[in-house]
């Protein structure tokens, strides 16, 4: 709107905005130079006069006391220098004599100092050890004039000598530079505050100017970009503008609301009557609604309602708007958007139908089946959940809380009981049940995606009372046997246990080797088919957060992603760690051995850990011995490095410190992590090293970790011929040393760490 007012202005300001945006650094350049430039100048002057008046000031307090202690020896030829020589100093200099720390130093014929002012300037021995060997001032005396010297200390100072009458020798008069340029520093440091303050405010008058400019520019083409998305929008969005005058019955149509319903566009308004023949009579009337708008009963319209194509069928649109009142007098104008909802109505049917047939199969099936979502709430359940339990039917209503439903069942659970095939995980869970009643229920539970499960449970008690009778068959066949060998001789029977308890020892260690490798190949096997979908589900949501196909909508949509990709990468590392520790235990373990720098290597290492040690404000130092090479597996080694500082980054709090260092001996490289953390308590530091160990309890633990971390890199320190201790205090920190050979035997066997071996 400015623009247009004001074009030709504001053309001729966009042609020379260019110019200014040189011109005015320039300038303030310029000018805080000029300004530099007259400051030193002022201040080297101001130094020069101070010199001058300390000189001048100098030189008439030695005239006028000279003469008076001139005075003083005529009348007194027998004056004792020594012993009346301070009293008459005291009495004859003036009161400014001594003013801004100037010393006046007072000798006899000889050259020895007698008296001085003030008397903690008394100096012993000659006035030539007082202001130096180097000076003229003892032996020009007054023609030299008022001088600056360099004192036998070293301090440069100002002085002055005059020669005086016997028994007198020479005053001597002396002012140290620093005492006497005082004032001087004082204007300087003014000058200088005030130059430095107001080059300051010229740049950041010069800096706004700058930023000022450049957001002006940014502005425009931010108004250039929002036009152009708002007609994409309008174009491509299935959704069309409204503008609608209520006083004098027209509306405005947009380009893409025509598209919608198929008609032809056009640029002149559409009358009230030609919008009301589209609309399908029995959702709205437009009559009502422009009457109540015209009251003031509505301020805003949120509907939605069918309106006819261009082939026929209805479209169903939902319109948005809100009540304009321009002050130019035009009256009231409602003003919103429309758009096509009829793919939504579409869905919304076919989900009611797909839910009622899903009610009905649920219905029809012989278990109990019953749908909890993630709030522990009742989504839906069967009537043989309810005929089970005895429930009432205000308590099987969708939305009620799971105490809810426990507390009205009139067929409590009297015990739960594991079956030998059950599973349980975070996911799934198999047990049996029994009722107050005496039936038996076989439940199985099973988490569903959005974090509800769903538990079916079958009746098994004609099962249950079969394996009772089993059971008591099998107890009385027991009895039986145990009578038999009771009669066999006693030396038989013995033998006969211990052969049988050497069989049984002997298949319970092969069923324990063979279930420990059946677990860690299904470990190995599920954490590669784990690894795929969440390889994919990062992927999406890193597309999804960075917005490579547009936005989402709401921020909230950004911080889901956000967690998602957190929650998966985490998710992804635990599995890595669970997969290395399979193959570990699996004793599928290669290693790679080649020629290492460690200095290299663990330089790697610190860049992969320093971003999260910045975001702590951690301290991360490192100091390694150059030139150290020894063979073994570089990707088990930095592996090793890493998990330690990753669990020192992590049980460092923030503003802490951890240190690297690295040496070798004659025969093995020590690697030593030393942070200053929380600490591991004394009778923790024996559980640390096993696979899923941790300090902390699932209950009370701060810190996210599968507790394989610390295993991985023991084990794998073993593995290398290597050892890894740790060493720790609580509240001061802890030190892990790590050892490994220089030369590593590569034909040996891998064998199975002691880590894991316990």
């Amino acid at each position: 709107m400015a623009q247009s007012i004001a074009k030709p202005a504001y053309r001729r300001l966009m042609g020379a905005e260019p110019a200014l945006r040189r011109a005015v650094p320039a300038l303030i350049i310029a000018f805080l130079f000029t300004m530099a430039v007259g400051a030193a100048l002022q201040v080297l002057d101001q130094r020069r006069q101070a010199v001058v008046a300390v000189l001048a000031e100098i030189d008439a307090v030695a005239e006028i006391l000279a003469e008076r202690l001139d005075i003083a020896a005529r009348r007194e030829p027998a004056l004792d220098a020594h012993l009346r020589g301070q009293a008459l100093l005291d009495r004859l200099r003036p009161s400014r004599a001594t003013q801004r720390a100037r010393e006046l130093y007072l000798t006899d014929a000889m050259g020895r100092v007698v008296a001085a002012a003030p008397a903690p300037a008394m100096a012993r021995g000659t006035l030539i050890d007082v202001l130096g060997a180097a000076q003229p001032l003892t032996t020009m005396a007054g023609s030299a004039g008022v001088l600056e010297i360099t004192l036998s200390d070293g301090t440069p100072a100002f002085a002055t000598v005059r020669t005086l009458s016997a028994p007198l020798g020479q005053l001597a008069i002396v002012q140290r530079r620093a005492d006497a340029l005082a004032g001087w520093r004082s204007d300087t440091a003014l000058t200088v505050t005030l130059s430095a303050t107001t080059g300051f405010v010229v740049l950041i008058l010069g800096f706004a100017f700058h930023w000022q400019s450049t957001r002006a520019r940014e502005a425009d083409m931010v108004f250039e970009a929002v036009r152009a998305r708002i007609d994409t929008a309008l174009n491509r969005g299935r959704c069309g503008l409204w503008d609608w005058d209520i006083a004098r019955g027209r509306i405005f149509w947009s380009h893409s609301m025509f598209a919608i319903l198929g008609l032809e566009a056009r640029d002149e308004l559409m009358t009230f009557g030609e919008v009301a023949e589209l609309v399908h009579p029995d959702d709205v009337e437009l009559y009502q609604l422009a009457a109540q708008v015209a009251d003031g009963k509505s301020a805003a319209i949120d509907h939605a309602f069918r309106m006819r194509h261009a082939h026929g069928e209805w479209i169903w649109l939902r319109v948005r708007c809100e009540i304009l009142r321009p002050g130019d007098g035009q009256g009231m104008h409602l003003i919103g958007i429309a758009v096509d909802i009829s793919e939504q109505k579409n869905l919304t049917e076919r989900t009611l139908a797909a839910d009622l047939r899903l009610r009905d199969a649920i219905e029809t099936i012989p278990e109990a089946f019953v749908l909890w979502d993630a709030y522990n709430k009742l989504v839906l359940c069967n009537s043989k959940f309810q005929h089970l339990h005895n429930l009432p039917e205000a308590s099987v209503k969708p939305g009620t809380a799971y105490d809810n439903v426990l507390a009205a069942g009139r067929r409590r659970v009297l015990r739960t009981t594991e079956t030998t095939d059950s599973v349980e995980t975070g996911a799934a869970r198999t047990f049996e049940a029994q009722l107050e009643d005496g039936r038996w229920l076989h439940i199985s539970e099973r988490r569903t995606k959005d974090g509800g499960y769903v538990s079916v449970g079958t009746d098994i008690t004609a099962i249950k009372l079969h394996e009772t009778k089993l059971v008591e068959n099998e107890r009385q066949l027991k009895a039986t046997v145990s009578d038999l060998q009771i009669s066999q001789h006693a030396l038989k029977v013995q033998t006969q246990q211990l052969a049988e308890l050497a069989g049984k020892y002997a298949e319970e260690k092969t069923r324990a080797e063979e279930a420990n490798q059946a677990k860690s190949k299904f470990l190995a096997n599920m954490s590669h088919e784990l690894r795929t979908p969440l390889n994919a589900i990062i992927g999406f949501s890193e597309i999804m957060e960075s917005g490579m196909f547009g936005p989402l909508g709401t921020e909230k949509y950004d911080e889901y992603c956000r967690d998602i990709r957190e929650s998966g990468k985490y998710l992804l590392d635990v599995i890595n760690d669970v997969l290395d520790m399979s193959k570990i235990e699996a004793g599928r373990m290669r290693l790679a051995q080649e020629t290492l720098d460690l200095e290299r290597l663990l330089g790697e290492a610190v860049r992969v850990v320093s971003g999260r040690a910045e975001e702590k404000s951690i301290t991360l130092v490192s100091r390694v011995e150059p030139g150290i090479g020894m063979v073994a597996d570089r990707r088990a080694v930095k592996q090793i490095v890493l998990n330690l500082l990753s669990n020192a980054v992590k049980f460092t709090p923030e503003g802490g410190r951890i240190r690297l260092r690295g040496r070798a001996t004659s025969a093995s490289v020590i690697v030593a992590i030393a942070d200053d953390g929380i600490g591991i308590p004394a009778e923790a530091l024996k559980r640390l090293g096993r696979p899923f160990e941790q300090v902390e309890s699932q209950l009370t633990k701060s810190h996210q970790g599968s507790g394989l971390g610390l295993a991985i890199s023991k084990s794998l320190t073993e593995l290398q011929g290597g050892t890894l201790r740790i060493r720790s205090k609580p509240g001061v920190g802890t030190l892990v040393l790590i050892r490994l050979p220089i030369e590593h035997a590569a034909a040996a066997p891998v064998p199975m760490p002691r880590a894991l071996a316990s």
